[in-house]
């Protein structure tokens, strides 16, 4: 780019600027069209719909992004290519979306625009938007986006009111049911405490096969976080659980789940109030949750550069076992790992880079159930060479050099994933008490259980591939031999034929590329002898080809089973039981 690149004439930067403008409010209008159809979905029970769209909708963004740049490129032609062009883009656009409803969300798009045109390091305040104007905006007065149901006349008359509020053109099965059983949970943790009110976001949250009304209980000494859970049995909308704790409504919000489709707008102010029911749940998490994904991942960045700033934290190596794919590090104080594909890959892995990079994509678009880290992707990254630890940084520049280089005193990372920090499964047991370390293990199996169920099948089962969360959640998040699982070709060991067979350390039969034997799972867990005692007793069937062949014939008839992001305890009615081999254990 030339130094002396023309300055672009104001008319031609406010048309481009419109363009841009108009680009977003596109992508913002086809959008609500997905959210509305979210409920039309829901009340139909239209389950493969809402899969559908679930992915479609993560392509709404890029493809608003694609068509502004073609309008663009006519409008601007090779002035397009220069900086000083989007400096005087940036400029005319602010004052065309200071009245949007989500500015911060515009700006952020905007910088979709610049990200696609240059391999900006870092960030460029002279043609990017870096502080959002809604850090310093305040609340309009109209935005408050709750409704409000007192309780002087009593908990069931305000839950009357708000059932009757989120009505449903398919009807409550049994609202008046509904109604004393909900009392009846909230009434337990409130613990003599005499509600209010109810405040619950005006907005549905639709996922799946869900629909959640959100909000809190108020009382004289504070509130109660409430999460009511509905779904669509045959005979009509049912409210199937009633969640009233901070951790409980944090796992059905968790960055192991694909996000809502939700009204938010404004979305900042429905990141507000729900903060203020999960206050411990990062903003970016929270807009990611919403479905704005790309803003998401531009909180988290400003996060990451808020903490370098006030903290000394140095980039370490993350614990747990090495990476065969990818070198893991973390800053202490940030809850955040960052994780960068190496430039070989030892044996006995075969995947390639575009491979490792399909699988990140095939996790963004599928069906998490809760199993699944969320991973943010990042280019172009550069952080001051004395904030590695310098074992870290030498491994960073040996393994990984086609990624990672010194430019000066500033490391460059070209491309990265971050993913939340969990704690790897194979240490936890070590360290986790008896008790602790049983429930890891049977959720172990229920991990494996709620992938199978959204036709996932993880390859890698070692332990050192799934972490637990601060809940006490397992989730896996090694994704270099994730696979479909119905891609997968599930059989039974051949019975030996001889002794020294038996003792061979290789197979004396074939075995292909997707052949997996279920059998062998025990061997792969490591686990000692009364651990593994505690898994059989509650997966045992996991062990067998039945199992998996069942799960693959439900999904390949189009079946959309059932994962429900709270205990089976938490379920207000008892509901009938798949047979054994093809129960997909919902769970928290």
């Amino acid at each position: 780019m030339s130094s002396s690149a023309p300055t672009l004439a104001p008319e031609t930067a406010r048309h481009g600027a419109a363009i841009v403008a108009a680009a977003y409010e596109d992508y913002r209008a086809r959008l609500r069209a997905l959210i509305t159809a979210a409920r039309t979905h829901f009340e139909a029970r239209d389950w493969a719909a809402s899969q559908r769209d679930s992915a479609l909708r993560l392509d709404v963004y890029n493809a608003a992004v694609d068509r502004g740049l073609g309008s663009l490129h006519a409008l601007l032609g090779p002035a397009m290519s220069e900086r000083p062009t989007w400096a005087a883009l940036r400029a005319a656009y602010e004052p065309l979306v200071a009245s949007f409803a989500d500015p911060e969300l515009a700006e952020t798009f905007f910088n979709s625009f610049t990200r696609r045109m240059f391999h900006t390091i870092g960030v460029d305040p002279g043609m990017e938007f870096v502080s959002p104007v809604a850090e310093t905006r305040a609340p309009k007065p109209d935005g408050d986006p709750t409704v409000r149901f007192p309780a002087q006349a009593g908990l069931a008359r305000a839950l009357h009111d708000a059932l009757a509020h989120f009505a449903f053109e398919a009807g409550y099965e049994d609202a008046a049911g509904d109604v004393e059983r909900m009392a009846t949970v909230i009434g337990a943790g409130l613990d003599g405490r005499a509600p209010g009110e109810l405040q619950l976001a005006r907005a549905v949250f639709y996922r799946g096969k869900g629909a959640y009304l959100v909000g809190l209980v108020h009382t004289r000494s504070g509130p109660m976080p409430l999460l009511v859970a509905l779904t669509h049995p045959p005979g009509g909308i049912v409210v199937d659980a009633v969640l009233t704790t901070t951790d409980e409504v944090s796992i059905v919000f968790s960055f192991a789940r694909s996000y809502f489709f939700v009204d938010a707008e404004p979305a900042r102010d429905l990141v507000v109030f729900l903060r203020a029911i999960m206050p411990r749940k990062a903003r970016a998490e929270l807009y990611n949750a919403l479905g704005f994904d790309k803003h998401g991942k531009s909180e988290l960045y400003r996060s990451l550069l808020r903490h370098l700033d006030t903290s000394d934290d140095r980039f370490v190596v993350a614990r747990g076992q090495r990476g065969m794919v990818m070198a893991v590090f973390t800053l202490p104080g940030f809850d955040v790992v960052f994780k960068v594909i190496r430039d070989r890959f030892e044996y006995p892995k075969t995947v390639t880079h575009e491979e490792v990079r399909a699988k990140y994509r095939m996790v963004f678009r599928h069906d998490r159930a809760g199993r699944l880290v969320d991973a943010q992707e990042f280019e172009h990254l550069a952080f001051d060479r004395a904030r590695f630890e310098s074992g870290l940084l030498d491994e960073l520049l040996t393994s990984c050099s086609e990624r990672v280089a010194l430019q000066g005193d500033q490391v460059v990372i070209a491309h990265l994933y971050t993913e939340r920090r969990l704690r790897p499964l194979d240490l936890y047991l070590r360290e986790a008490g008896d008790a602790a370390a049983r429930e890891a293990v049977i959720d172990y199996g229920h991990v494996l259980r709620d992938l199978a169920a959204t036709n996932v099948f993880p390859g890698d089962m070692l332990l050192k591939n799934f972490g637990v969360s601060r809940h006490g959640r397992l989730i896996f998040y090694d994704y270099d031999e994730l696979c479909t699982l119905t891609d997968c070709r599930f059989r039974e060991l051949p019975p030996f034929r001889d002794e020294y067979e038996e003792g061979a350390a290789e197979p004396s039969f074939y075995v292909g590329e997707r052949d997996i034997f279920p059998e062998e799972f025990r061997g792969f867990l490591g686990l000692p002898i009364e651990l593994l005692n505690v898994f059989l007793a509650h997966h045992r069937e996991l062990l067998s080809v039945r199992f998996w062949h069942r799960m693959q014939q439900l999904h390949e008839s189009g079946e959309v089973l059932d994962i429900y992001p709270y205990k089976s305890t938490r379920r207000l009615r008892p509901t009938p039981r798949r047979p054994r081999d093809a129960d997909a254990a919902p769970s928290a």
